[in-house]
């Protein structure tokens, strides 16, 4: 699918309106009955602020989106998130706060002693609370998160920007993941990285509960108060560590992936002074290995054995399980680093799609960790005992096991699975699939026993990452329907969400708003009988 020639530079760059109010979608097809709740999703919707413009498409301002469904209608609105950010931009008319892809410097007019003392703080960088990639859930409460120590608290019904949490309040962590898990109480999983903290560098994973005791609860107090730090992991470099945006998890493991794509932590203290943004303190060694660690959940400690795979660069996890004696992990996975230069505003214009020509397929692969083997077995064996997979963990002589993967589908991002089936043997993958740029052209369903996929695609349509919803008393893993918000780059084609059987992935409904919708990243469905937030008045009383 091309792009309408000078299109995509308004898709990514150009600033979209908020709609705070509720806007009444056109619906064509039908929704299912049982369908109510929002679909809440969030990413990037300013990229230019007075005269001042980002570098980089991830950096642009926080817009929240939503649509409810409710008696077969659906209601659209838009918010910016209030950050703090948000604010300090918004008052000086130009970027005042650095994101990680553009770096902000003190008002030229400052005397030589502000502009000193601007440099000297930013060594030790604070950084912006525009949290602007994901939702997060924690018991009746819901936050806007990046991949820093701060998350915003927002009402899921009206947008609203609530308090902002700090995490280094609760535990020692510079950096957290945007992508937490949710066991089976509802407690938030995640993990952060603690920089040079006590001499060490590490990787720290907490749980934050579901609900605060009934005596705190009664006060109103966080659950936050609470959090549990269940293990860490040490960095195998003090000033470099690994760079990640997710984790894996399965019945009893947590599975770490740390990754050659690190960040240089001398390279960023002195990147403000040096003129140069923090993206830039990201580098990827393509020589190193890649070390997988795998945590016991009820140890609490790392597994001894150490598992390594070839040099990659991995964003999303998909799912992990346990068979037989063995981990299975699948993730989308990429040669190098290019694809963070690819979002760069520059190379989003007119040229768009030689600028932006893949040069490393996210591919997603299989890998098998087994649990128990024999600790004699002969020097260059192979370990995996499933049968149905071609995935290895072969021994190596330093008593290492080198991990290789099976191949499962090549050109698909933004992965999600039916959510019940999170740490256990699953079947269906339901992604975004890229062909030559790495902006999404289709929707996809993948067979991980066959290897076959079921496909949406529409001329002009860019859509978001699927989210899948659950029918009720479903009996089967794909049982249910899809939602994913789709972008249009044709100006007499209006933005709609696309409403999927999951199952046959036949479209089945479109909502359609008359008002721009902006690429968003990622965002999470909550189910009508989850919000605990008193509804506004009657939405069918609204107008269009």
């Amino acid at each position: 699918m091309a792009a309408p020639v000078g299109m995509m530079e308004a898709i990514f760059a150009r600033n979209k309106e908020e709609h705070p109010e509720p806007l009444r979608a056109e619906v064509q097809g039908e929704i299912p009955s049982w369908m109510e709740g929002i679909l809440l999703r969030n990413g990037p919707g300013m990229h230019t602020i007075g005269e001042s413009k980002y570098n980089h498409w991830f950096d642009g301002m926080a817009l929240l989106h939503s649509f409810t469904i409710k008696n077969g209608e659906v209601f659209y609105r838009s918010k910016y998130l209030r950050s703090d950010t948000y604010n300090c931009n918004i008052e000086a008319n130009r970027i005042v706060v650095s994101e990680f892809g553009t770096m902000a410097y003190p008002d030229p007019c400052k005397n030589i002693f502000a502009k000193a003392f601007c440099y000297l703080s930013h060594t030790i960088p604070e950084f912006t609370d525009n949290c602007l990639i994901n939702i997060m859930r924690n018991g009746d409460d819901y936050y806007a998160t990046s991949e820093v120590n701060f998350i915003r608290k927002i009402n899921p019904r009206t947008l609203e920007t609530m308090e902002k949490v700090d995490y280094t309040k609760y535990v020692a962590i510079n950096l957290s993941t945007s992508h937490p898990h949710y066991d089976s109480a509802g407690n938030v999983l995640n993990m952060g990285t603690s920089i040079v903290d006590k001499g060490k560098t590490k990787y720290v994973i907490f749980k934050i509960p579901s609900s605060a005791p009934a005596s705190e609860k009664r006060k109103k107090k966080s659950c936050l108060k609470h959090l549990e730090v269940m293990c860490s992991i040490p960095s195998r470099s003090l000033l470099h560590p690994s760079y990640y945006h997710s984790f894996g998890l399965s019945e009893n493991y947590i599975l770490f992936i740390e990754q050659p794509f690190k960040l240089d932590i001398l390279k960023m203290a002195t990147a403000y002074i040096r003129g140069v943004n923090w993206a830039s303190c990201l580098v990827f060694h393509k020589d190193d290995k890649t070390w997988i660690h795998l945590i016991d959940k009820r140890t609490k400690k790392p597994v001894s054995a150490k598992f390594y795979t070839d040099a990659m660069v991995l964003f999303h996890h998909v799912n992990a399980y346990e068979e037989e004696d063995h981990v299975v992990f699948d993730i989308i996975s990429y040669k190098d680093n290019s694809l963070y230069q690819m979002f760069y505003l520059k190379n989003l214009d007119g040229n768009f799609e030689n600028n932006t020509k893949l040069n490393s397929i996210p591919t997603c692969k299989r890998f098998v960790i087994p649990l128990q083997y024999d600790k004699e077995a002969e020097i260059g064996s192979n370990l995996v005992q499933l049968p149905s997979t071609t995935a290895t963990a072969v021994k190596e002589k330093d008593g290492s096991i080198y991990c290789q993967p099976e191949l499962l589908y090549e050109g698909i991002e933004l992965p999600r699975i039916n959510y019940d089936y999170n740490g256990k043997k699953y079947r269906y993958i339901y992604a975004t699939q890229v062909k030559w740029s790495p902006v999404p052209t289709q929707v996809v369903k993948v067979d991980t026993l066959t290897k076959t996929a079921l496909h949406w695609e529409e001329e002009h349509c860019w859509p978001a990452e699927p989210i899948f919803v659950p029918s009720p008393n479903a009996k089967e893993e794909d049982d249910g329907i899809i939602l994913s918000p789709i972008v249009t780059s044709d100006p007499q084609k209006p933005p709609f969400l696309l409403i999927l059987d999951a199952k046959t992935f036949k479209e089945i409904a479109r909502a359609m708003v008359k008002t721009d919708l902006h690429l968003d990243l990622h965002g999470l469905f909550i189910p009508e009988k989850d919000l605990k937030v008193e509804p506004e008045a009657d939405l069918d009383n609204e107008d269009e």
